[in-house]
Parts: structure tokens; C-alpha cells; sequence
């Protein structure tokens, strides 16, 4: 019973198998960032569930107000960079299929790795 509050922690683990296998077990190129970003998406599901507050507001200071609980908002805003770095990393990745694409004519790795050979 215990298992069924934790939902969020077994969708952030049911992601990251999900983008884990698809890294590992595919040879499409692009097939490989896409699990790259469904891992990269779980691990800031992740950081922002843990950082949610239950009855927690946002950390403003009002007169008056004693006994508030505050969410802290550092690890939102520590995953808002994660998300740009993610962004960037995805662009560079596509790109650099773009041109393995051009340059190979293919973006399996398995083809990849013969070619080179």
C-alpha cells in the first residue's frame, strides 16, 4: 500500500529504464538521443517531485505569517538549467547526426562500425 503514494518515483524509474534501453539496445543514431532525452526528462521529474513541499508556498516573506512552510526553490531552478543544458546537448547531437549522415550515408552504428573497419 505504501508503494502505490510513491507514484512519481515509479514513473521517474518506469522513464529512465525506458530512455536506458532505448540508449543501449538500438542503433539508430537518433533513436539514441531520443533515449538520451526521455532519461535526461526523468531525471528532472525526478529533482522537481523531490523538491515539492506538501502545503509548502512560495518562499515570499509576509508580515505577519508565522509558522509557513516554504518549498525550496533551488532544485526548480537548478533543473530550468538542466532543461537549457539538455537542449543544447540534443542540438549538438542532432547535428552531429546530420553530418555522420552526410558524411556515411547512414546513422546505424552497426553499419558505422564497418565502415570504419
Amino acid at each position: 500500500m505504501i508503494a502505490l503514494g510513491l507514484f512519481n518515483y515509479w514513473a521517474v524509474i518506469l522513464l529512465m529504464m525506458v530512455g536506458f534501453y532505448t540508449l543501449i539496445a538500438r542503433g539508430n543514431l537518433v533513436k539514441k538521443l531520443i533515449g538520451l532525452n526521455i532519461f535526461q526528462t526523468s531525471v528532472i521529474m525526478l529533482y522537481v517531485s523531490m523538491g515539492k513541499v506538501a502545503g509548502g508556498t512560495a518562499p515570499i516573506l509576509v508580515e505577519g505569517a508565522e509558522h509557513v512552510v516554504y518549498s525550496n526553490p533551488i532544485p526548480h531552478v537548478l533543473m530550468l538549467t538542466a532543461i537549457v543544458v539538455g537542449v543544447a546537448t540534443t542540438a549538438l547531437g542532432l547535428s552531429l547526426v546530420v553530418r555522420i549522415n552526410e558524411a556515411f550515408g547512414t546513422v546505424e552504428d552497426d553499419e558505422l562500425r564497418d565502415e570504419s573497419l
